[in-house]
């Protein structure tokens, strides 16, 4: 599972806090890290903006300090990335990767004007497309419309040669399969979405049929049917097929295979070595038995400088939560933040122990939750361009109570995101200057802890019924948005608590606690609207959990005036006037999310979604964008990846690595098209 926001990291800090009563080592802590703030100033983060969209670079802190085996292992694993890239965009969409290649086509072959404004129209497009890897939005999952006409676009590929076949062309401009993931109550969410998981004719109740006939051989430990297939229909029949070597998706595959068997041979440790032979086995075969012994050997394999996220894993886009994107990070351990971060992991049980949580929900013993800080050392499929900035895995909820999970913080791109950002926003919508002060003293530093909550206590903790079924089963297309809600919960409840001063993460608990609840309040009830056309419903997982997680506590505490609703000068602002009552709030709806989760009680869960977490105040959006418009910086960001070199001697064999960062966006795009380009148009 993954986290999509967050500000600032705290491993400096928690330092300092550490180590406060010993000067020599204070005196290195600052040196070191006024060499970084040096180093990242004169980095350029950030390489353009468009549309909505920013894109920015990060860099590889560490990489410097690996072994040779160990950058060849980086390399290997980026390689095996790199080459499902593909994958991603045929599962978002049936045309993407049509659509793709007609698009560079012409954009690379047309020599007519290109000063002009449908020209410049045409570019935008391009690169929308690009960032989003296919023609819908990768938050809103709307289709994203071309500001350039039929006709202009007819000139373009006639211009250049280019043929597209009718359907294709009519789907970039009119209205059918507009939304990638329709999660709109009472509909047919399979057939109304446009995501490439499910074949013509394919309905909900088709895919709960068919998978309800499914028995895993060991109940308490069910396989994730589904998670690495097309589901289709064949004369009338039901048939997956599957992701694999020699199935769909199959020559991409078999390069995914080439790489991961040269990063085996490069592996840190034999448990290492282990789990990347079940990965390999499990694109060679499909077997879903054989994905489960990868994540439990994975997750038991923590040793080392090197880890990795590779292959089909969040559910998200899946209207029923089932099938998994492709998506890969390879990634570098950080092995300073991650001591300083380890308490968490480490005092696992205490927070279990003391949630507001029903005792027959709550873990007896929760095991294995392990917490790093690592650099990213590159991205590819649902990770890429856009990034999550906090991961825990895997997912299935027998693996983490049985052997535990890994949660990992992405620092450098928490750092990148930073050092390109402002904090013009920010003054617009606070209630008033004590807001402000607490956000910029503690906010950054509350933001990361809530991810760590989030990420190692919150998905780690509590455990479903005897006899419930997973939540995709239960909560259906609510699973994703209630299980970030409840993560989110976890770090909130948490983050009012003297237990992370006692613990050493903070020097003052309740600040830097008011900060985070003032933060995310902010944001689920208005800021985050900045991501919305006036109008839309909010349909992505996470931003639909802010918002009713926040509109709940709203309403919940209206009778005490716990969150005021001000009116000033024309303007909204939301005002916590008791945090101390806002965390019983906070504490009362995740007793309650989790009750939902571990009972499978989907009317609940449609009626909190439902309720809170869609529909969105006109009045109050319309002020948002409007008070929005001043601010130049767009509301998503998402990266280009740095490029590792191999340096050969004349027996081709590698002896060192030279890192180069793109120029450009499109740079970068065209370079992977040119050189990851492993699956036909049509799959």
């Amino acid at each position: 599972m993954k986290l999509d926001r967050i500000l600032f990291f705290i491993a400096i800090t928690s330092l300092m806090i550490a180590c406060k009563k010993d000067p020599s080592v204070k005196d290195q802590i600052n040196q070191q890290e006024e060499k970084q703030e040096v180093a990242e100033e004169k980095f350029d983060y950030v390489v353009e903006q468009f549309a909505d969209l920013k894109i920015l670079r990060y860099q590889i802190p560490g990489w410097d300090n690996l072994t040779l085996k160990e950058q060849k292992l980086v390399y290997y694993l980026t390689q095996a990335g790199l080459s499902g890239r593909d994958i991603m965009w045929d599962q978002n969409y049936r045309h993407n990767l049509t659509i793709r290649k007609a698009l560079e086509k012409v954009h690379t072959s047309y020599e007519g004007n290109k000063s002009d404004a449908n020209w410049k129209a045409f570019e935008t497009y391009l690169k929308r497309v690009w960032f989003s890897n296919g023609i819908h939005h990768h938050y809103s999952n709307g289709k994203i419309k071309p500001e350039f006409s039929r006709d202009y676009f007819s000139s373009l590929l006639a211009a250049t040669g280019t043929e597209v076949p009718k359907e294709v062309y009519e789907v970039i401009f009119n209205d059918q399969d507009d939304k990638k993931v329709n999660q709109a109550k009472g509909v047919d969410n399979v057939a109304l979405s446009a995501v490439n998981f499910y074949g013509p004719g394919v309905t909900n109740t088709d895919v709960t049929s068919f998978y309800s006939k499914m028995k895993s051989p060991n109940a308490e430990k069910p396989l994730s049917f589904g998670l690495n297939s097309q589901l289709v229909k064949e004369n009338g029949k039901l048939k997956e097929r599957v992701y694999k070597s020699g199935g769909l998706y199959g020559s991409a595959i078999d390069e995914i295979i080439k790489w991961l068997e040269k990063a085996k041979g490069v592996a840190e440790n034999e448990a290492q070595g282990d789990a990347l032979g079940l990965l390999i086995e499990y694109y060679k075969t499909g077997n879903l038995q054989t994905w489960d012994d990868y994540n439990v050997a994975w997750t038991a394999a923590t040793d080392g400088n090197i880890d990795y996220i590779n292959s089909f894993i969040e559910v998200y886009n899946d209207p029923l939560g089932y099938r998994g994107s492709y998506e890969t990070i390879v990634q570098i351990k950080d092995f300073d933040m991650s001591k300083k971060m380890s308490v968490l992991s480490e005092n696992a049980q205490w927070f279990e122990d003391n949630s507001p949580l029903m005792d027959a929900h709550k873990k007896d013993s929760v095991v294995g939750v392990s917490y790093k800080v690592v650099a990213v050392a590159g991205e590819a499929g649902d990770a890429s361009p856009s990034t999550p900035i906090g991961v825990n895995l895997p997912n299935a909820n027998w693996i983490r109570a049985a052997v535990g999970s890994k949660s990992v913080s992405l620092g450098n791109i928490i750092g990148a995101y930073n050092n390109a950002g402002g904090s013009g926003r920010l003054k617009e919508f606070v209630h008033d200057d004590e807001e402000f002060e607490l956000e910029e003293k503690y906010g950054q530093l509350g933001d990361k802890l809530h991810t760590a909550l989030h990420e190692v206590v919150g998905h780690a903790s509590g455990k479903l019924n005897p006899g419930v079924g997973e939540t995709k089963e239960t909560l259906k297309n609510y699973a994703s948005t209630m299980e970030e809600g409840r993560a989110d919960l976890v770090g909130l409840y948490y983050l009012m608590d003297p237990k992370l001063q006692e613990l050493g993460l903070v020097e003052d608990w309740e600040k830097t606690g008011k900060a985070a609840y003032d933060g995310y309040i902010r944001n689920g009830l208005m800021t985050q609207l900045i991501r919305l056309n006036l109008g839309d419903d909010v349909e992505e997982a996470h931003m639909r959990n802010r918002q009713w997680v926040s509109g709940w506590a709203f309403e919940q505490g209206k009778k005490d005036n716990v969150i005021e609703k001000v009116s000033r000068e024309g303007k909204t602002y939301f005002n916590i006037n008791d945090y101390t009552k806002l965390r019983e709030i906070f504490g009362r709806l995740l007793k309650e999310t989790q009750r939902i989760k571990s009972e499978g009680d989907y009317k609940a869960a449609e009626a909190l979604v439902e309720g809170y977490g869609v529909k969105v105040d006109q009045a109050v959006h319309a002020e948002v964008l409007e008070r929005n418009k001043q601010f130049t910086s767009a509301p998503y960001s998402g990266f280009v990846n740095p490029v590792l070199v191999p340096k050969t001697n004349d027996a081709d064999e590698i002896i060192g690595f030279e890192i180069f960062q793109p120029k450009t966006f499109e740079e970068q795009m065209l370079w992977y098209s040119k050189n990851y380009n492993f699956l036909p148009e049509v799959n």
